[in-house]
C-alpha cells in the first residue's frame, strides 16, 4: 500500500515543482491572445472555461490507455509503479503540456504542421500518414474495447455488432457539432462518472482486506508469467499511462479553446499527471486481485475488459462495479471520438479540404468510419500491438518538435531531448526485435544494432537543428513568438 500512496504523492508533488519549472521553462506570456480568441470560428475555435478544457483534455487522453495498459503491466510486477510516476512527471505529462503549448503559440496547429515547421517541410508528409494511421487505429481501438466493455454487462441478445454501431453512430453525430456542443456539453458529466469512479475504486482498494504489492528491492525483478523482457514492452504496455504519442494528436485539438497561457500547466500538464494517478490505481488492483498466471490467463482469454469488469464487481460489488464499469466505458467514448475529429481536420488541412459545409464533413467523415467499422472485425490484441508501436513513434517525433524549439529559443532542451531519446531507443529496439518489424528477437545483438542506429538519427537530428539555427535570423517567425497571432499566421504564409 505504501507503493501506490507514496507514487501517487510523488505524482502530485511532481506537478507542483517539476510541472511548474516546465511552465517557467516555456515561458509563459498570460497577456498574450490565443487562438480561441483570434480565431474564434464556432466550431472548433471556441473559448471555454478552464474546467471545462482540463476535463476534456483528460477525457480525450485517456481512453482505454491508463487501465488497460496498467491491467497488462501488472504482469511485470511491481516495476510497472515506478514507469507509471516516473514516466508521467518526466515524459508524459511534459510531452502533453510542450505540445499544446507549442500548437498554442502557433494558431491550434496540429502536430504535421508543427513537425513541418520545427523539422523541415519534408518531414510534414511523413508524419501526416503516420499520425493518421494512428489515429484510425486509436479511434477503432476505442470502438472495440468500450462495444466489449457494454457486452459485458448487457443481454446476450443485444451482441457486439450492435453495440459497434451504436459507437459509431454517436461518433459520427459528434463530429458534425461544434466542440462546445460536442465535448463541451456532454464531458462534464463523463468526467464526473470517471472522477467518482475512480475514487470508489482507490478507496475500496486502500481500505479493503487487500494485499497490495509495494516496490522492494527484491522485487524490483521481471515477474512476467511468459517472461517477456521489461525492456521495451513495459515501453509499449503502459503508454497512455506514462508517455503516449496519441497525446499529442489531442492536446493542440485544446489549445483551439483556451483563453490564456496560464492554463497550460494544470490543463496539459495536470491532466496527464491525473491519468497517472488513474493508472497506478488499477496496476495496484491488478496485482492485488489476482496472481500473474491468472490475470495473464484472463487477458489471452479475452481482453483486458475482463478484467475490468472482475476488478469492478470484486471490489464494489455488482451493483456499484457496474457504476464503476461506466466509468471505464466513458473513456474510450470520448477518446475515440476525439480521434476521429482530429483525423477529419488533419486529413481536411493535408489536403486543402474546408470542412465548412456539411457536406464536406461528410465526404471526408463516411470513409473514415467505413474502413474504422471492417478494422473492428480485426483481434484487439493484434490491433493494440501496432497502436502501441504506432503510439510510442508518435511521442518521438513529437518529443523532437519540443526539443527543437526549446533548442531554437536558448532554452532548456535536456527536459525533452532525454525521454525523446530514450523512446527513440525503445521504438528502434521494439522494430528490430518485434514480428511487427525485423523479427530478429531480443539480444545482444539486437540492442546494439539498435543502439547505433538510434545513435545515428539522433545525430541528424542534432546537426540538422544546428544548421537550422545558423540560418535564423532575428526577424524569423521561428523564433519570433512576441508578435500577435494574427501576423504570425500571415507570415507563414
Amino acid at each position: 500500500m505504501l507503493s501506490l500512496l507514496g507514487g501517487i504523492a510523488l505524482l502530485l508533488v511532481g506537478y507542483w515543482v517539476y510541472g511548474r519549472y516546465i511552465e517557467k521553462n516555456f515561458q509563459i506570456e498570460p497577456d498574450r491572445q490565443t487562438p480561441a480568441e483570434v480565431l474564434r470560428d464556432g466550431m472548433d475555435f471556441v473559448p471555454m472555461p478552464k474546467w471545462k478544457n482540463a476535463i476534456i483534455e483528460l477525457l480525450n487522453i485517456a481512453g482505454t490507455g491508463p487501465i488497460f495498459g496498467p491491467i497488462m503491466g501488472a504482469l511485470y510486477g511491481p516495476i510497472a509503479y515506478v514507469w507509471i510516476v516516473l514516466g508521467c512527471i518526466f515524459a508524459g505529462a511534459v510531452h502533453d503540456y510542450m505540445i499544446g503549448m507549442i500548437s498554442l503559440r502557433n494558431d491550434g496547429a496540429h502536430l504535421p504542421e508543427l513537425a513541418s515547421k520545427y523539422l523541415g517541410r519534408p518531414v510534414r508528409h511523413v508524419v501526416n500518414i503516420f499520425i493518421m494511421l494512428l489515429l484510425m487505429l486509436v479511434g477503432t481501438v476505442f470502438v472495440t474495447s468500450p462495444a466489449s466493455l457494454i457486452a459485458d454487462i448487457t443481454p446476450d441478445f443485444i451482441g457486439m455488432g450492435l453495440i459497434t454501431l451504436l459507437i459509431f453512430a454517436y461518433y459520427i453525430i459528434s463530429t458534425f457539432l461544434p466542440i462546445d456542443k460536442a465535448m463541451g456539453k456532454v464531458y462534464p458529466w463523463f468526467g464526473a462518472i470517471l472522477i467518482l469512479s475512480t475514487l470508489a475504486m482507490g478507496i475500496a482498494l486502500i481500505f479493503g482486506d487487500h494485499q497490495i504489492p509495494n516496490v522492494t528491492l527484491a522485487n524490483l525483478k521481471n515477474v512476467h508469467p511468459e517472461g517477456t523482457p521489461i525492456f521495451p514492452a513495459l515501453f509499449f504496455t503502459i503508454s497512455c499511462g506514462a508517455m503516449s504519442g496519441f497525446h499529442a494528436t489531442q492536446s493542440p485539438m485544446v489549445s483551439r479553446t483556451i483563453t490564456n497561457e496560464r492554463e497550460g500547466r494544470f490543463t496539459f500538464y495536470g491532466m496527464m499527471i491525473a491519468e497517472g494517478v488513474i493508472a497506478m490505481i488499477w496496476a495496484a488492483a491488478s496485482m492485488s486481485l489476482f496472481d500473474g498466471q491468472t490475470l495473464a490467463e484472463m487477458i489471452n482469454n479475452g481482453t483486458p475488459s475482463l478484467v475490468v469488469n472482475q476488478v469492478s464487481v470484486m471490489l464494489l460489488g455488482n451493483l456499484f462495479g457496474t457504476a464503476a464499469i461506466m466509468g471505464v466505458i466513458v473513456l474510450p467514448i470520448s477518446s475515440g471520438l476525439s480521434a476521429f475529429r482530429s483525423l477529419r481536420n488533419i486529413l481536411a488541412d493535408y489536403i486543402h479540404f474546408k470542412q465548412d459545409k456539411l457536406r464536406n464533413v461528410l465526404i471526408l467523415t463516411l470513409p473514415i468510419f467505413a474502413i474504422s467499422f471492417i478494422l473492428t472485425q480485426v483481434d484487439f490484441n493484434l490491433l493494440w500491438r501496432y497502436f502501441n508501436w504506432a503510439n510510442q513513434v508518435t511521442a518521438v517525433i513529437a518529443m523532437f518538435v519540443a526539443t527543437r524549439y526549446l533548442f531554437l529559443k536558448n532554452r532548456n532542451y535536456w527536459v525533452t531531448f532525454i525521454p525523446g531519446a530514450l523512446m527513440l531507443y525503445a521504438c528502434v529496439v521494439y522494430i528490430a526485435s518485434q514480428p511487427i518489424g525485423f523479427n530478429l528477437g531480443l539480444g545482444w545483438l539486437t540492442y546494439s544494432l539498435s543502439l547505433l542506429a538510434s545513435l545515428a538519427i539522433l545525430a541528424v537530428f542534432i546537426l540538422s537543428g544546428r544548421k537550422q539555427k545558423e540560418a535564423l535570423d532575428p526577424y524569423s517567425f521561428l523564433l519570433n513568438d512576441q508578435l500577435p497571432i494574427g501576423q504570425l499566421a500571415e507570415m507563414k504564409q
